[in-house]
């Protein structure tokens, strides 16, 4: 008879991870960016210096969020199968850029299971985004899934310019 365990909240994940490394003094490969309550979803704060390190920034965390790497058990052919793809975006504002370029990445790994490990932004304006990005197909043996993302949404969405550099706040449904 297997049992069946009753699978954690995304947001329980989250928050156990963040109240482990403040109690453990620990700092979480997280300095880009943090995650905020939100009901049944996830909210995820960015920071960059420059507007390219923002989206750069900004995929580090949906695929933070999305996938556990677990390089160490990658043979040397695996890692060699690291390639690279330049993406390009148009929005109508920061905001709706934003929106389109984590939902161009978020559909390259559920339509084709592409996993960015690596993101170059060339150029960035404010209708217009170019980036190189370096990335890996999934696989199960390297790789496995810690939330499922269904879609990045314009609830609560904010890209914004700050004297310490740019600051955007995004919630991905889960």
């Amino acid at each position: 008879m297997v049992k069946k365990g009753r699978r954690k909240a995304p947001f329980l994940i989250v928050w156990r991870k963040l109240v482990e490394s403040f109690i453990l003094g620990y700092n979480l490969p997280m300095s880009n960016y943090k995650f905020f309550d939100h009901t049944a979803d996830i909210g995820v704060e960015i920071s960059g210096r420059t507007k390219k390190e923002l989206f750069a920034n900004a995929s580090n965390a949906m695929f933070d969020i999305l996938i556990e790497s677990n390089d160490n058990k990658s043979t040397s052919a695996e890692k060699t199968q690291k390639r690279q793809r330049t993406v390009t975006v148009d929005g109508k504002d920061p905001e709706d850029l934003m929106i389109n370029f984590l939902r161009e990445l978020l559909y390259w790994f559920n339509g084709t299971g592409w996993i960015v490990s690596h993101c170059k932004i060339m150029e960035c304006g404010n209708k217009r985004l170019k980036a190189k990005l370096m990335g890996e197909p999934y696989n199960k043996k390297k790789h496995s899934i810690k939330t499922e993302i269904k879609a990045v949404t314009y609830s609560g969405l904010n890209v914004e310019q700050q004297k310490s550099g740019w600051r955007a706040r995004v919630i991905f449904d889960v």
